[in-house]
């Protein structure tokens, strides 16, 4: 997954960065999402203008008009979350909720645009994921939010049960968080036990990439998705029987209520034959990773 579109490969949460990991085949892509003064969702991640436009100011204060004139890094303007949506058709977005303000938009452009099984909204907390629910109706596709998520994480490392999650088939769990390791194979082995799929963020070393897979991890949010398109091609043909193969290449809400992940299966990062999130460019070879139009 394609992490700020990915913001290795350009200006992060840019349409231009979005349109080069699109190029690459990459169908999974990770943005922000945050509300304009008059109600216009727009892909950005700080709640400041200031480190990516030079010029200071909170988006919630600045009307779409105003966001219009700016340009990350003095070349490219900031893109409305619908020009996103409508641009890349064909494409699954991981939506990270950086504003409460910004939910009953975001159902609004998600419903104009008819996209609600192409989305999966995180990277909030577990309150403000069920006001997504309750507007866009509970089968729209979720994350684990952050209180959630860390008792996940609490429970994973204490080996014991987790209490009070509130449920959602995607957990994204960071490699490190405040300089302390937090992902774990045991991470994954209990959330595959509770149905729930691990994406990590945000990696972009090839050889840990290797390592995550090779533990269980569902997915990879990386600011460099050509390595990890080209970590995915060198792991060889697609295997049917991985869990990460229920979503990929099918969308978000296949995996909504899905039982638990038969452990017995190594998935090794492997996704099912018909579809793993990457289109070869054209001329490529296709049968080192299946038919992957998605």
């Amino acid at each position: 997954m394609a992490h700020r579109g990915g913001a290795g490969l350009a200006p992060e949460n840019t349409l231009a960065a979005f349109a080069h990991s699109y190029a690459l085949g990459i169908r999974y892509l990770e943005t922000d999402v945050r509300v304009s003064s008059d109600g216009i969702c727009v892909a950005f991640h700080d709640a400041d203008t200031g480190r990516l436009t030079g010029r200071p100011g909170r988006i919630a204060d600045c009307g779409q008009a105003e966001l219009d004139r700016l340009r990350v890094h003095g070349q490219e303007p900031l893109p409305r979350l619908e020009e996103l949506l409508t641009a890349f058709p064909d494409a699954y977005f991981m939506l990270d909720l950086k504003d409460p303000r910004a939910i009953g938009p975001l159902a609004a452009t998600v419903r104009r645009c008819g996209v609600r099984e192409r989305i999966c909204v995180g990277g909030s907390a577990d309150r403000w994921l069920a006001d997504v629910r309750a507007v866009l109706g509970g089968t729209v596709a979720t994350a684990l939010g952050w209180e959630s998520l860390a008792r996940l994480i609490a429970s994973a490392r204490l080996g014991i049960r987790p209490r009070g999650l509130v449920p959602a088939p995607f957990a994204h769990v960071p490699l490190r968080l405040g300089g302390l390791p937090v992902f774990a194979e045991r991470l994954v082995t209990m959330a595959h036990d509770l149905g729930i799929r691990v994406l990590v963020w945000t990696v972009d070393a090839p050889v840990r990439m290797h390592r995550l897979l090779d533990a269980g991890a569902d997915g990879i949010i990386s600011d460099r998705p050509d390595v990890l398109r080209d970590v995915i091609v060198s792991r060889g043909p697609l295997r049917a029987e991985s869990s990460v193969g229920v979503h990929v290449g099918h969308g978000f809400r296949s995996v909504s209520g899905r039982r638990p992940v038969d452990r017995s299966v190594k998935t090794a990062g492997r996704a099912r034959g018909d579809g793993d999130g990457v289109v070869p460019p054209p001329g490529e070879r296709r049968d080192r990773v299946g038919a992957a139009d998605v």
